[in-house]
């Protein structure tokens, strides 16, 4: 079996930066979640009550992806990685979850922070990774911290 890792990035890079290097650490293979109608700077504008960012996470809404991992089940332990959004993953993180079964499947979310806690990450994250073997989540500025 073998180690993927999936993020998603916002504008900063900071996500992609670390998922790069962990990957890189790890040997893992790697996968970035893109929504189809990529964020501009006014979607991810969280100060605006109104920006896209806001409505998805109150709507609860799903944010279709661009792309696919193909044959998950390959991997035995994939880590998952985002920007904090409201103490838990942007909705297109979990919109990429729940298109994959996730059985016995370790998952190791990690999450990038401008000053948010990671909160009850992993908890708010089991849903969207049902039958994973585990979850846990950490806060982490770089790929050597996970």
């Amino acid at each position: 079996m073998s180690t993927l890792v999936v993020y998603f990035s916002a504008e900063s890079g900071r996500t992609a930066r670390v998922a790069k290097g962990l990957a890189a650490l790890k040997k893992a293979d790697l996968f970035e979640i893109i929504p189809v109608k990529p964020y501009t700077s006014a979607d991810l504008y969280y100060i605006n009550p109104l920006a896209r960012c806001n409505r998805e996470k109150v709507a609860n809404k799903d944010v279709p992806v661009a792309g696919k991992v193909d044959n998950l089940r390959q991997y035995d332990t994939v880590y998952i990685g985002f920007p904090i959004w409201y103490g838990c993953a942007p909705n297109v993180v979990n919109t990429f979850c729940k298109a994959y079964d996730w059985e016995g499947i370790t998952v190791h979310a990690f999450a990038t922070s401008g000053g948010s806690g990671i909160g009850k990450t992993a908890e708010k994250l089991m849903p969207y990774v049902k039958g994973a073997a585990s979850v846990d989540a950490k806060l982490v500025f770089s790929a050597e911290e996970i």
